[in-house]
């Protein structure tokens, strides 16, 4: 990204309250990376943490020092929660982002550092750069990692297998891969998710855990683990070990999560949204949408158009 873009009229900012502060993230979506525009996975991400983060496995106090990785941060904002939970950031992406990247970590960092309340609880940030696949940038960030964390890096089924490389060269046995996508391309989806599952233990985020607010039916967190040694599969795969994550919920997770079922059925999700549809039109009408509701139904509205073939004939 080329640097005086930053202060230019197509920069725009992104307002996200995560843990009781009010975050800003600049975007400028009419770049030519994609990695400049706040995508709504990383906001349901974030949210979801916040949710969790009072007991269970995202307590600050057991993530205070833990090394994280984010893969294509974009404007940073899953990395920023993690960071606010205690936990030592490394936000990478290819070095057109960086400088959006950059000035993102040094605004929000500065805002936490600045209340006192909360910045001894603050864990750290950096950036840098790392293409997938890329040896060098890989080795260059020190891994293992305790947790390596992405939101909507999958787009084209040729980042696939780069990707699964870059996870697998940053991984320890003791590693906890998280991941945020919303469903864009069936088939794609579908082999993604083949792909995790041959590799890691997955688990799907049922969406009773996440925010009540910031979740959306084709929106999917994903929490993932190394293979025990009698389930290791895969043409590229995790070196097997007994050593293995523990993906299972915590004592307080399972009581607060008794009766759902991790994956929830879409249709029915989808079902709950055509119930809501009277409502949703009157707040249309009143000009009552939250700035969430406004995304999401914007998104919508572009993916109709994006489908919508329009044959135009020339009556003689």
């Amino acid at each position: 990204m080329d640097p005086d873009r930053l202060n230019s009229p197509s920069t725009c900012t992104i307002t996200l309250e995560v843990m009781g502060h009010e975050l800003h993230f600049a975007q400028d979506p009419n770049s030519k990376h994609l990695g400049t525009t706040v995508w709504d996975a990383s906001m349901v991400f974030a949210k979801y943490l916040e949710k969790n983060c009072r007991k269970g496995r995202f307590n600050p106090s057991k993530l205070k020092g833990k090394r994280v990785i984010e893969l294509g941060a974009g404007c940073g904002v899953a990395g920023f929660a993690m960071a606010m939970l205690g936990c030592d950031v490394i936000s990478t992406d290819q070095r057109e982002v960086l400088p959006l990247l950059k000035r993102n970590v040094e605004w929000n960092t500065s805002r936490i550092v600045q209340t006192n309340s909360t910045s001894e609880s603050f864990g750290s940030l950096e950036v840098a750069e790392l293409d997938w696949g890329n040896e060098v940038h890989i080795k260059a960030v020190e891994p293992p990692f305790d947790y390596i964390i992405g939101t909507d890096v999958v787009y084209a089924e040729q980042l696939l297998e780069p990707l699964l490389r870059t996870i697998i060269g940053l991984s320890g046995p003791k590693t906890t891969v998280m991941l945020g996508y919303e469903i864009r391309s069936t088939s794609i989806h579908e082999k993604m998710l083949q792909i995790w599952k041959d590799n890691f233990e997955v688990k799907i985020i049922p969406r009773s855990k996440m925010d009540g607010k910031y979740q959306d039916p084709s929106i999917h967190l994903y929490i993932m683990g190394q293979k025990s040694s009698a389930g290791c599969s895969g043409t590229v795969g995790l070196a097997c070990s007994h050593e293995e994550v523990d993906t299972s919920e915590t004592k307080e997770e399972k009581v607060d999560n008794a009766g759902s079922n991790d994956m929830e059925n879409e249709g029915e999700a989808r079902a709950v949204v055509r119930l809501k549809e009277d409502s949703i039109l009157m707040k249309l009408r009143e000009g009552k949408l939250s700035d969430w509701e406004t995304r999401r139904y914007g998104t919508i509205a572009a993916q109709l158009l994006r489908d919508v073939k329009i044959d135009l004939q020339v009556k003689k």
